[in-house]
């Protein structure tokens, strides 16, 4: 793979899973929300293998994609056999993106464009920042750091997000006692913010 510009960065967009079929085609665990842009024939992708694995590509190169039902299957220039693409299962995959790239889908954010926003809830009052996001088989979740050194986690779904304001550098919570407030008797007993431990 080229060497990345600078500001550019990386994204995780999937996961190799068992073989399909004996020519080394592979289920994938899909981490973007735009697989034929990321998998498109001839994307070459960053490969992470899992820790303890054997020596892998450093790199894989998308020779084919496909939809099988509701699974990704990739065919991958550098797996060219079961053997192979057994080998290679549970490797992460890794896109190169510049960081002012944004996703084709208004409603869509890479991870690197929401870390670090202001989080205020539905009357404007500051909650905390996004720390991280934590990507789920179900749903992802913002990882808030509030102003007493907590860590929340709040569901990234419309229902409890309802605003992302990029240009503003902020993003709205609909904020509940429990999701990134605390229930008021936790309130009660932590006394001082220092005394709280911080929650994953």
């Amino acid at each position: 793979m080229k060497d990345q510009q600078q500001g550019d960065i990386e994204v995780v967009v999937g996961r190799i899973g068992k073989p399909h079929g004996i020519r080394g085609e592979v289920t994938l665990d899909v981490r973007t929300d735009e697989p034929e842009r990321r998998f498109a024939p001839g994307a070459t992708l960053r490969a992470e293998a899992p820790a303890g694995a054997d020596r892998r590509p450093s790199t894989l190169t998308v020779a084919r994609a496909r939809w099988h039902q509701s699974t990704l299957l990739v065919t991958f220039e550098e797996l060219t056999d079961r053997n192979a693409a057994e080998a290679a299962r549970g490797t992460v995959l890794h896109a190169t993106i510049g960081r002012d790239e944004a996703p084709e889908d208004p409603d869509e954010y890479y991870d690197h464009q929401l870390v670090g926003l202001e989080v205020v809830d539905l009357d404007g009052t500051v909650l905390g920042t996004v720390k991280a996001l934590v990507h789920g088989s179900a749903q992802d979740l913002l990882t808030v750091r509030t102003a007493d050194g907590r860590d929340a986690l709040v569901p990234f779904v419309a229902a409890l997000v309802p605003e992302v304001d990029l240009e503003a550098g902020r993003l709205v919570v609909a904020d509940r006692p429990g999701l990134v407030s605390p229930f008021p008797e936790e309130a009660g007993e932590t006394g001082e913010a220092g005394d709280r431990e911080p929650r994953a």
